[in-house]
Order: structure tokens, then C-alpha cells, then sequence
């Protein structure tokens, strides 16, 4: 790296290879949730619930490690980086708007169904608010960073970091939703709805030494009816 643009990104260049490394690493999670969202049924012919609420968090993975590569690459000059990041937040602004309109239509689908799921703060926090203000950091911190390059890498770092807890959330939550679904809905071939694996509705086991269930005139019935041993 060039002795010019050194000094404000070499201070930058562990905390970047760990967040990239890191976010590289957890695109593979995705991978996983998906597997399982696909198992379950979860989404089955609904492909706006996967574009809104499973692709964003491949994105913002892949984003966190676009971010790192870019400020780790050997630059002859600190604003061409600043044009780089610039870019990235300009795409991720846009792509943050596309994942807002999809979130929003999925929402009121699910909304008009007689038990279809109601969306809460959170949900509009983790996967529209949070996303659309990282993007906009980085936009923002891209367009200083020639100017201020030590706040404009520190509102990189937050805003990395933010995409990276923003990825996990979201994957972690999904897991939760298609675990509890499946909880309710009950094993598949019959059961209670609700009732743990492999249990039946009413049933209950027999204590040793119980009598038979129909009462003590069967129990009777049955000793009548066995064959006599020798006397």
C-alpha cells in the first residue's frame, strides 16, 4: 500500500480481515437456514418470503466482506477508495429499498390471512430500519472519507458490524420461526397439535400393576376366562 494512504488504513487493516473473514465465513450459515427452511415447507411456493427475508442476509454478508476487500486492496490514492466505498453504499441503499417494498408486500399478504403471521417492531427494525441506516453509513462515510478519513472509517466499522449482527439475527430468528412453527403443527401422520414428537392425544401410561382400562368387572372377566392350571 502506498505510503500516502498508508497511515489512516493500515491502523484498520486487522479489524477489517476479521470482520471480512468473519462475514465470509458466516455466508455458509445462510446456507444452513435455508436447508432448513426447505425441509420444513416453510416457504414452499412462496419465493417473496425467501427474496425478502433470506437472500438480504446473504447480501449483507457479502457486502461486510466487499467493504474489508476494498479497504484492504493497495490504492494509489485515499479518494479512489472513497469512490469504491461511495459505490457500495450507493447499491446497498438501493438493494436496502428493493428488500423494504418486498417485506412490506409479504407483511400485508400474510396480514390477510385469517391466521396468518402479524408483523411487530422488531421485525421492520431488523430487517428494513437497520439495513437502509448501515447502507447509508457507508454511503455517507464514503463521501468523507477524503476529507475526515479517521471518522469516516470508524462509521465503516459501525456500519460493518452492524451488517454482520444485522445477517445474524435474522438467520438466528428464522431458525426460531420454523422451530416453533413445527412445534404447533406437530409431527408429521397425525397427533396433538402442539404435543411433543410421539405423543399421542390423551394418551397416558399405565402405572405398573394398574388394572386393565376397562374397569375391575374386565379385570375379573379376564381371570375367568384363563385356563385353569392344574390343581
Amino acid at each position: 500500500m502506498p505510503d500516502a494512504i498508508a497511515s489512516p488504513l493500515q491502523a484498520w487493516e486487522s479489524f477489517y480481515v476479521i470482520v471480512a473473514s468473519s462475514a465470509g465465513a458466516l455466508t455458509g450459515l445462510q446456507f444452513v437456514v435455508l436447508t432448513l427452511i426447505a425441509e420444513s415447507g416453510a416457504a414452499r411456493n412462496r419465493p417473496d418470503t425467501l427474496s425478502a427475508f433470506g437472500s438480504p442476509n446473504v447480501v449483507h454478508f457479502c457486502a461486510v466482506l466487499l467493504i474489508g476487500s476494498i479497504l484492504s486492496a493497495p490504492w494509489p490514492s485515499l479518494p479512489n477508495v472513497g469512490v469504491a466505498i461511495t459505490l457500495c453504499g450507493i447499491l446497498g441503499m438501493i438493494y436496502a429499498g428493493i428488500v423494504i417494498r418486498r417485506t412490506r408486500r409479504v407483511f400485508r399478504i400474510s396480514a390477510s390471512r385469517a391466521r396468518g403471521y402479524q408483523p411487530v417492531f422488531e421485525d421492520w427494525l431488523w430487517n428494513t430500519i437497520l439495513p437502509a441506516l448501515a447502507y447509508s453509513t457507508v454511503f455517507v462515510a464514503g463521501m468523507l472519507l477524503r476529507y475526515r478519513p479517521a471518522g469516516a472509517l470508524f462509521a465503516l466499522g459501525a456500519a460493518s458490524l452492524t451488517l454482520v449482527f444485522i445477517g445474524i439475527h435474522n438467520a438466528w430468528d428464522t431458525v426460531m420461526y420454523i422451530t416453533t412453527q413445527s412445534w404447533k403443527t406437530g409431527p408429521p401422520g397425525g397427533g396433538a397439535s402442539g404435543a411433543p414428537p410421539g405423543a399421542a392425544a390423551g394418551a397416558r401410561p399405565k402405572a405398573p400393576g394398574s388394572a386393565p382400562a376397562g374397569g375391575p368387572e374386565d379385570g375379573r372377566a379376564l381371570r375367568s376366562a384363563r385356563p385353569d392350571g392344574p390343581e
